[in-house]
């Protein structure tokens, strides 16, 4: 089963907001804090091709920031995105 990833600030409102989300559908996710880690926020901007965060990964395929997520639960497709 491919791992969520999530990478991370502690003063982002997006993210706690994300991982409030996948907390509530009991989704397992690995939380990548980028604070303090210029070598993590490189890799996340490598692979998102983004600045901000979160950035939400299902193994390597990127699945985006907190309002695709949401926008992805509120049409019905998020479990099936992230199984």
């Amino acid at each position: 089963m491919p791992k969520i990833s999530l990478y991370t600030t502690a003063y982002c409102p997006y993210c706690t907001h994300a991982k409030r989300l996948l907390d509530s559908k009991n989704i397992n996710y690995v939380e990548i804090s980028v604070d303090n880690s210029p070598e993590l926020r490189a890799e996340m901007e490598a692979k998102s091709q983004r600045r901000t965060v979160p950035q939400i990964f299902n193994g390597d395929k990127h699945i985006g920031d907190c309002m695709e997520i949401y926008d992805f639960e509120s049409s019905g497709k998020l479990s099936a995105l992230l199984a």
